[in-house]
């Protein structure tokens, strides 16, 4: 899998990216030479920070987590993504069986606005592919969101699905 180790902030030194890139290659079991992995490290609040990414197959796996160091924090998300993975293994071996790769593309790009605007405080431009309200329920539980804009394949509209308080999902779409 290829690493790519990012410091908010602060510098990360060798012996840091070599205990994150031997832990994760735990995970190649999983996604092999085809996955990469986007690791950022930050101090929030007294608090280590560290963020993992995963890529494979337009497939996004995703955690977060603060701990009192990087090392706990990494091995709390690495238990994090095998968890996705083992919840979610059935669907996505079927996907994979089916012939058809799961389908979610983000390249998610963080711009603060600047311009003094008191309701934007930040956009995220990604794209997206066609895909069905499982498949979009799917990668929403993956990511680890409330909610999840998708293009609903069978329509071509842009909908949305989020998880509502009683634990069930729900189901946005646009009237025309």
């Amino acid at each position: 899998m290829k690493i790519n180790i990012i410091g908010r902030q602060l510098n990360v030194y060798e012996d840091t990216k070599e205990m994150i890139i031997s832990k994760l290659s735990k995970l190649d079991k999983y996604f092999g030479e085809e996955g990469s992995a986007t690791v950022t490290l930050s101090h929030k609040r007294n608090l280590s920070t560290l963020e993992v990414t995963i890529k494979v197959s337009n497939t996004l796996f995703r955690s977060e987590v603060d701990a009192e160091s990087f090392r706990d924090a990494l091995d709390k998300s690495i238990d994090n993504i095998e968890r996705q993975i083992r919840k979610n293994k059935t669907r996505l071996r079927k996907k994979l069986r089916e012939g058809i790769e799961p389908e979610l593309e983000i390249a998610p790009t963080d711009i603060d606005e600047q311009d003094g605007s008191d309701i934007i405080i930040r956009t995220k431009k990604f794209e997206y592919t066609p895909m069905s309200p499982e498949e979009a329920i799917m990668q929403m539980n993956l990511l680890g969101h409330t909610f999840f804009v998708f293009n609903d394949a069978i329509t071509g509209k842009t909908c949305v699905v989020y998880t509502r308080k009683d634990g069930n999902y729900g189901l946005i779409e646009p009237e025309i």
